[in-house]
């Protein structure tokens, strides 16, 4: 599971280090077409076979999260239109982080929607400028004007569907989670939308670009000790098997999905990943 989500952090920030033609491979590898489906109650899985985006559906208007890559758009687009929904009914868009591989899409999922863009306060200027201010070895992607910031436990409501933002720096500065509370027969279930949880090579020790860093991981796996969901949703497939849980689901379980240990599980195989990863720095010689 470690190795798993190390080598998955690793291959976010791969343009530096595997050259252009491999990142261009990787990408088509990311954009890999899924069939949208029914994830449970409202909430849809719109997303390519690598990355995630989910559509929570309701009456006034539906939420789209995550934009995957600048090329993930039509794919989405197409999505929700393979559900019989209209792209043109999707009122807001959240983010969970601005990177590349989440928030590519973005600008062309609000052309073809018309939606308003939300996004954790401190991740706005990178998804302004279409770049990552923090760091270098990114790639870069067409911005978007957010139309509003979100701080923690503010609540997003569109007629009776509610999703809170979770501010769970680290990853990036703005990274958000968002919790939401759908319906599947009478039971009702707790979603977390949880944002990536890895250093993905980010700089720990003495980072003069992002010098609370370590104390952003650190309140983001201590809030996550505190929360519990039914359901844990992140953003990339292998890190929270959702090829398997898809399969259960097509083999005729309504609630494969659902596991109330996953959240503590993930949050606590990304924190010791964070806390070997701070060591291994720390035990390096001082840059001089």
């Amino acid at each position: 599971m470690m190795h798993r989500l190390l080598a998955a952090a690793l291959i976010l920030f791969a343009v530096p280090a595997f050259g252009q033609n491999s990142f261009a491979e990787q990408r088509a590898e990311w954009n890999r077409p899924l069939a949208p489906f029914r994830v449970i109650g409202n909430v849809y899985y719109v997303g390519t076979a690598a990355i995630g985006a989910y559509l929570v559906t309701g009456p006034a208007g539906h939420v789209l999260i995550d934009g995957a890559m600048e090329e993930s758009a039509a794919q989405i687009a197409g999505n929700i239109r393979r559900l019989g929904l209209r792209i043109e009914d999707v009122r807001y868009i959240l983010i969970n982080h601005a990177h590349w591989d989440h928030a590519g899409g973005l600008a062309e999922l609000q052309r073809l929607s018309g939606a308003r863009i939300v996004a954790g306060a401190a991740d706005t200027p990178d998804l302004e400028a279409g770049f990552n201010h923090d760091r270098d070895d990114t790639a870069h992607f067409p911005p978007v004007r957010v139309a509003r910031q979100v701080r923690e436990g503010e609540a997003l409501e569109l007629g009776p569907v509610r999703l809170v933002a979770h501010l769970t720096p680290g990853h990036t500065r703005g990274c958000t989670s968002w919790t939401a509370r759908v319906r599947e027969g009478r039971r009702a279930y707790d979603v977390i939308f949880a944002c990536s949880l890895s250093v993905a090579g980010q700089r720990l020790v003495d980072n003069p670009r992002a010098p609370d860093i370590v104390a952003e991981f650190e309140s983001t796996f201590a809030r996550l000790r505190a929360m519990r969901a039914d359901i844990f949703l992140t953003f990339h497939d292998n890190q929270f098997d959702l090829m398997a849980r898809r399969a259960r689901l097509e083999g005729g379980d309504p609630l494969a999905f659902v596991d109330p240990a996953e959240l503590g599980r993930r949050a606590a195989d990304a924190e010791a990943a964070f806390r070997a990863e701070l060591a291994r720095q720390r035990s390096l010689p001082a840059e001089r």
